[in-house]
């Protein structure tokens, strides 16, 4: 196999150039372009082996999750009902130059250097079984044996436009700050099953949240209730039960920048749930307006693959003071009585909401049961709820949080 010929050809990359932007793949290429220079080979080789490493992943496994997440002119135009002709003929060609770096495997590229070192693997066991990482497989094992790597071009598009591409295509979990989207690669793993005490409320959610996955109309939903009682654990297993589901918190100081995020949202295959945790605003906070767009719209239609879901502490997101109020002195504004309304009605902009009232004994208890059995305590009934009970008096009260932490308490006393 030629090097030189090989980072060639990858410079002729038309549209997933991106592709070789992080530094595995330019150590890749910094390998290929100095094999006559053995000092800058060799330590290029080290930070390329080193990368993989420690992502604990194989070469030609990485370098087909490049592909796969490539987000590029023509991933971005395959979610649309006609692609460009030139755009196809590109990928082709991009295709087909991936092809010769993917078949220049571990063992190549270590005999391309010629030096005393030690070889790493092309691929890697992934324990993580779901859809996409089983179409993935599939993927993988039709480009092994195929000549042409453009003959897979419709396969790559019908991945793309059921996955995504990009983040989106990686990650689950993300927050917005400071005008730009983050990925969290490591959200809570808290479960639908984890959460008792409030089937109800659980259930409509979720029926609520599979509209949205179905692709049918679905409701903007606000959580109220007392604090403790799961309203933001129970929006973010939802993850852990979705698979084409993604998650966006923003915070109340990001608002102001919703409807870009939504924008950004409108034509991607996955659906989103904005999530905005513990809600409420200060009698001169504009950032409600933000929100009010979003849940409201203008003259934009609506994206059908977008929800908000907010939690609040208050029933009236907006706060009101008795000197709000209109009195016959008030000379201000004319209608300020509509502006109170206005204000107060604001939660009333929510398609449902659901109330969480505050856990009580037998809640409270039914929910330690659930958690104890989960961890796999083995405590005598009336041990366990007298216990329960002792540190509801002496910490938090009543509710989820208290029996969480209690449970977390308890296992490790009895371990």
């Amino acid at each position: 196999m030629d090097g030189k010929a090989l980072y060639q050809n990858s410079l002729s990359l038309l549209i997933y150039r991106n592709v070789f932007d992080d530094a595995i793949a330019q150590s890749f290429l910094t390998v290929l372009q100095n094999l006559d220079r053995p000092e800058i080979a060799i330590v290029a080789y080290g930070e390329w082996f080193s990368e993989l490493a420690k992502r604990r992943q194989g070469w030609r496994d990485y370098l087909l999750t490049r592909i796969l997440t490539s987000d590029n002119a023509f991933t971005q135009q395959v979610h649309q009902t006609e692609i460009l002709n030139e755009l196809l003929e590109a990928a082709e060609h991009d295709l087909r130059v991936l092809q010769q770096i993917y078949q220049c495997g571990s063992r190549q590229f270590f005999e391309l250097i010629n030096q005393n070192t030690v070889r790493w693997r092309d691929h890697i066991d992934d324990e993580e079984i779901n859809i996409r990482r089983t179409r993935i497989r599939q993927i993988q094992k039709q480009l092994e044996s195929i000549e042409d790597w453009s003959i897979a071009l419709p396969d790559l598009i019908a991945f793309y436009r059921q996955f995504g591409t990009g983040i989106f295509a990686e990650y689950a979990a993300f927050r917005w700050e400071q005008g730009e989207l983050r990925a969290i690669a490591n959200p809570d793993p808290i479960q639908v099953d984890a959460l008792v005490g409030y089937e109800t409320q659980r259930d409509t959610l979720l029926q609520n949240t599979e509209f949205l996955l179905a692709g049918l109309p679905a409701l903007h939903i606000l959580l109220y209730g007392s604090r403790g009682s799961g309203k933001s654990s129970l929006v973010k297993s939802l993850l852990g039960k979705y698979e084409n589901l993604r998650l966006i918190e923003v915070t109340k100081s990001e608002l102001s920048a919703l409807p870009t995020i939504v924008e950004h949202l409108r034509d991607l295959p996955q659906k989103f749930v904005i999530f905005v945790d513990d809600l409420s605003f200060e009698e001169d906070d504009d950032a409600y307006k933000a929100l009010k767009v979003v849940l409201e719209g203008n003259l934009t239609a609506r994206p059908q693959n977008v929800v908000v879901y907010a939690t609040s502490n208050r029933r009236h997101l907006v706060r009101e003071f008795f000197d709000d109020r209109p009195r016959p002195k008030d000379a201000n504004e004319v209608h300020h009585w509509d502006t109170v309304q206005e204000k107060l009605s604001f939660s009333d902009r929510f398609g449902l909401t659901l109330t969480f009232e505050p856990a009580d004994q037998t809640t409270y208890l039914k929910i330690v049961h659930h958690l104890a059995q989960q961890a796999q305590i083995e405590l005598n009934s009336e041990d366990l709820e007298f216990r329960a009970l002792q540190w509801a008096t002496r910490h938090n009260g009543r509710s989820g949080r208290t029996a969480r932490q209690f449970i977390d308490f308890l296992k490790s006393e009895l371990s």
